[in-house]
């Protein structure tokens, strides 16, 4: 690690929930991204991000490549990535027709390549985990002062009608973990896989979904770009919406003990007040069928 930073001239830090980025530039203006993980991240499941990417370089043009392994740096663990140009889809506007059907296309993409991967690391209890959306909502809604909000959370709870088919998934492809080429307006990068688990294959969508509302994109079109490169089942199509209103829902409860334990981090409350306006029209016949 430490021979490959001396060859770096600069280094620039990146925003990030949990990890410390930082964007470096090598003398011959090559571009890299530092990961310095968090201290409660294991060194398994760093090594299961690493390893889904090698497995998709393979597969898909839009992920990271791995250029340093996992190794101590300054008493952490750090990796290095290649870096993806790109704008963040929250900074596009407006979320067009045609850049949404590439999103729902390219994590079309991503599920069938998934769909044969997997790593013991992947399989854990995570807190952000579509599956642990109740016991989410049901610890954390206490902590939401807004008493109809509270109350609107509550009714986001869920419980499949019949097993979900399970997979490994990214798990967090939201507006800033999505790039877009501002000269194609197309996809050109899907970012951090900081919260890949074995998980309901719905909930790759349906998380992706919840930040299409959002934006006020209309989610149909990413739905229409997903189904041409990989199927939903009955049972699916039926919880989509529901697993939609659960992440956000869980979205709320999070953020309002992330905020608690850390009150200076604006990122994480970065996504809350759309919430807020969003989360009532999900109720409506607009987002039932």
């Amino acid at each position: 690690m430490h021979d490959f930073l001396k060859h770096i001239n600069t280094a620039r830090k990146l925003p990030s929930e949990r990890d410390k980025n930082y964007l470096l530039t090598n003398d011959l203006g090559q571009q890299f991204v530092l990961k310095i993980a968090n201290a409660s991240e294991s060194r398994a499941f760093l090594e299961a991000q690493n390893a889904v990417l090698d497995y998709l370089s393979k597969r898909v043009p839009f992920c990271q490549r791995v250029i340093r392994e996992v190794s101590e740096f300054e008493g952490h663990l750090a990796r290095v990535v290649t870096y993806l140009p790109g704008v963040p889809l929250a900074e596009i506007k407006p979320h067009t027709s045609r850049l949404l059907h590439d999103l729902g296309q390219k994590l079309g993409q991503l599920s069938r390549a998934l769909a044969d991967f997997d790593h013991p690391a992947v399989h854990r209890d995570f807190h952000w985990d579509l599956a642990n959306g109740n016991r989410v909502v049901n610890e954390y809604s206490p902590l939401i002062e807004d008493a109809g909000l509270r109350e609107l959370v509550l009714r986001c709870r869920f419980e499949p009608k019949t097993e979900l088919r399970r997979s490994v998934i990214h798990g967090d492809a939201n507006d800033y973990n999505v790039l877009v080429d501002p000269n194609s307006m197309t996809v050109s990068g899907l970012i951090d896989f900081g919260d890949m688990v074995y998980s309901y294959t719905v909930g790759e969508l349906a998380i992706a979904l919840a930040y299409v509302v959002l934006g006020k994109g209309d989610p149909r079109d990413v739905i229409v770009g997903y189904m041409s490169e990989f199927g939903l089942l009955d049972e699916e199509r039926e919880a989509l919406w529901p697993l939609v209103r659960l992440r956000l829902a869980m979205s709320v409860c999070i953020a309002a003990y992330q905020q608690r334990q850390q009150p200076e981090n604006k990122y994480l409350g970065i996504s809350q007040r759309a919430i807020e306006e969003v989360l009532p029209r999900m109720f409506t016949d607009e987002f039932t069928d």
